[in-house]
């Protein structure tokens, strides 16, 4: 439902989405989404809004009024796993299989894709050619943090070679229209596949191989919350990866 109360303070301190987005530092479009949609932004940027507008933060939001830390689950976690070996391949299948706008996956090699789902490259080219953005991040085999996961899982150079092997999967994608394939080296604190507003994120456990660590599938729900928080993550690691060139 919008938010009237909302709406009727902006236009009272004459405010626009636009402005009202610049002096609280977020995107228009997510101004847009608390006034027409009735979403509710991350407390830091609600508190920050109100006093712009000159209102009590929470007549703008009462939903505010419930400390987030006193919620047990997140309305954003679907389902949790203990592990990634409980997830059928068919699940990161069938997630990326539902985009239409964005496909992004930020790992070190997971190679487990391409070796259970042997079409893998082909669900990515079908989805491309509707008009998903896909992104492919993995890790470069040479980087420190690649090298050091190795040591700390006791896989030795494994993981380097698993690197190496991800992008010979992925190099016959390269130069398809919609499709870029970059390589990191940043230290992985969770493994992220993404489609669209729903994720899989495989945590890492120190010592312990990815297959091993626990999975959360979360759905968008609002501005600021756990699915906003990957999605960035993902983001800051994909300014700071490295084009994959074709040959």
């Amino acid at each position: 439902m919008p938010n009237e109360r909302l709406r009727a303070a902006m236009a009272a301190a004459g405010c626009t989405h636009a402005s009202l987005a610049a002096k609280v530092e977020v995107d228009p479009k997510s101004v847009e989404r608390w006034v027409n949609l009735g979403r509710t932004p991350r407390r830091e940027t609600a508190m920050r809004a109100a006093e712009v507008l000159g209102e009590d933060v929470f007549a703008l939001w009462p939903a505010l009024r419930q400390a987030r830390a006193a919620r047990a689950v997140s309305p954003e976690l679907v389902a949790s796993y203990d592990q990634r070996a409980d997830l059928p391949v068919s699940a990161f299948v069938d997630l990326f299989a539902q985009a239409r706008e964005r496909i992004d996956v930020l790992v070190y090699a997971a190679v487990f894709l391409h070796e259970a789902y042997p079409r893998f490259n082909d669900l990515l080219r079908e989805r491309a050619a509707e008009g998903c953005a896909v992104r492919i991040a993995v890790g470069d085999a040479d980087s420190e943090n690649v090298q050091q996961r190795g040591k700390e899982e006791k896989f030795g150079h494994g993981i380097e070679s698993r690197c190496r092997l991800a992008l010979m999967h992925y190099r016959p994608l390269m130069g398809m229209p919609g499709i870029e394939v970059r390589t990191h080296g940043t230290t992985l604190y969770n493994s992220i596949y993404r489609a669209d507003d729903q994720a899989l994120v495989n945590a890492h456990l120190f010592g312990v191989n990815a297959y091993g660590a626990p999975v959360w599938h979360l759905r968008r729900h609002s501005d600021g919350g756990m699915f906003d928080g990957y999605a960035e993550s993902f983001d800051a690691v994909w300014a700071a990866a490295t084009p994959v060139r074709e040959g």
